[in-house]
């Protein structure tokens, strides 16, 4: 096993070999392009490295901003592979995108603000003011167009148009509202007649990686077919959600706009900037409106469905994002931390498994349905510690930490077994293993 110097040592090697001057890829191969989360969770570790490169890899994504202030999850690499990429969007229908960049026609969860923070923590007040200068507007704009476009009846939580846009692409929750209501006629025949295997054939991630590793095929077409209806209607909000029977107000997404809003008013006091009065309001709304997500009789928090206000009752690691949030009561917290103690739920010997053991979505190899990310323990371990569970957010960072250490910084892991998943040599991975040994006090 290695020790923690080696491990910052191969962790800024990965880094350096992803890196593509303005921004770093997550991976080789399956992963050739700028991610919006993705970017935020890397230069949250670069800035142990070196600070200007890290705010660097912020401002790459501002130079994608869309007019209207979204941040799109994906900025192609210029090439044949964006071309063939970018072609499945076609962002340009759009006339809110950008005219020098082509992107995809989507956001990502907005962890954009706590990168910027953290960057900032590793300058002096006068640099850092500099710093957060350079990024307010973009800021500003990108969390009003958040609650002025994606939360239109002004209840307090912001919608999600596509499960990628939770960065969480085949979580149990979205699979399982496409699954008993929404996938399409042809997906069905081709799910009853089996010819999905035919499309197997075709998928360029399983050429990468394993396809036990990967979303199925028939969550693959699910997946792309949501997309393609967005295209179609050149994603205006407007038009999609005049037809849309899935729309869902994502519980990670929140739970991070709402940590991400506490950054962007402890910017704004170190600024002395005003930010906007409803903008404020928006902001101080989604805190008491999480609560609503709240179940009493599993007690867990959940996603809903943001026309009939159902909750989505598949539980995920989303029900444990709250923590992360910081909003919820300390009871509240102390009901989550038991569903992490236990090793039936979310405890297993190499947690946190995105989905709980007890699932029947369970596997521990597939994607967002099992393995354990090292990105999602980040944001669990920093809310356990906020909430005063130092010992449970100490056990945590060495468990993750040991899976680093044993098999190096893969995407994801088999939570009962540690095993490698997904890419190799992946970005955020790296990042956060440096975040985790630079931090630790």
């Amino acid at each position: 096993m290695r020790d923690n110097t080696e491990v910052v040592d191969q962790a800024a090697q990965v880094l350096r070999d992803n890196d593509r001057g303005l921004f770093t890829i997550p991976a080789h191969g399956l992963y050739p392009h700028q991610w919006l989360w993705d970017s935020c969770f890397i230069a949250i570790g670069l800035r142990h490295l070196d600070v200007e490169r890290a705010k660097i890899e912020v401002l790459s994504l501002l130079r994608a901003q869309w007019r209207n202030g979204m941040l799109p999850h994906i900025i192609f690499t210029p090439g044949k592979k964006q071309r063939m990429h970018s072609g499945v969007w076609d962002s340009f229908l759009s006339p809110f995108s950008p005219d020098d960049v082509t992107t995809s026609g989507i956001t990502q969860p907005p962890l954009i603000a706590e990168a910027v923070v953290r960057v900032g923590e590793k300058m002096k007040l006068s640099e850092r003011r500099s710093w957060y200068r350079q990024v307010w507007p973009h800021l500003i704009a990108y969390h009003q167009w958040l609650y002025t476009e994606r939360d239109p009846h002004h209840e307090g939580l912001v919608l999600q148009i596509h499960p990628w846009e939770t960065g969480l692409d085949n979580t149990p929750p979205w699979m399982g509202e496409l699954d008993d209501h929404l996938l399409p006629w042809w997906i069905r025949v081709l799910q009853k007649t089996k010819l999905e295997l035919i499309v197997g054939k075709l998928r360029l991630d399983t050429r990468y990686v394993p396809p036990e590793q990967r979303p199925t095929n028939i969550e693959a077409l699910a997946l792309y077919s949501v997309q393609r209806r967005l295209r179609r209607k050149a994603y205006d909000i407007n038009k999609i959600l005049d037809h849309t029977m899935f729309a869902i107000e994502d519980l990670a997404f929140n739970s991070i706009l709402i940590r991400a809003n506490d950054h962007l008013l402890q910017i704004g006091k170190t600024l002395r900037a005003d930010i906007p009065e409803d903008l404020i309001e928006s902001m101080e709304r989604s805190k008491k409106t999480l609560e609503e997500l709240w179940d009493p009789y599993t007690e867990q928090y959940y996603p809903r469905d943001f026309v009939t206000h159902r909750l989505l009752k598949q539980p995920s690691i989303e029900s444990l994002m709250p923590l992360y949030a910081g909003s919820i009561s300390q009871e509240r917290a102390a009901q989550l931390v038991k569903s992490i103690e236990n090793e039936h739920v979310f405890g297993p010997a190499y947690p946190i498994p995105s989905t709980p053991l007890n699932s029947p979505y369970f596997d521990p190899n597939r994607y967002w349905q099992g393995p354990s990310w090292v990105n999602m323990n980040w944001m669990i371990i920093d809310g356990l510690n906020r909430y005063g569970f130092k010992d449970h957010a100490e056990a945590l960072r060495e468990s993750t930490l040991e899976l680093v250490q044993k098999h190096g910084f893969y995407e994801y892991f088999n939570p009962i077994s540690g095993h490698p998943l997904g890419a190799p040599n992946f970005s955020w991975t790296a990042a956060l293993s440096i975040d985790f040994i630079k931090s630790h006090k």
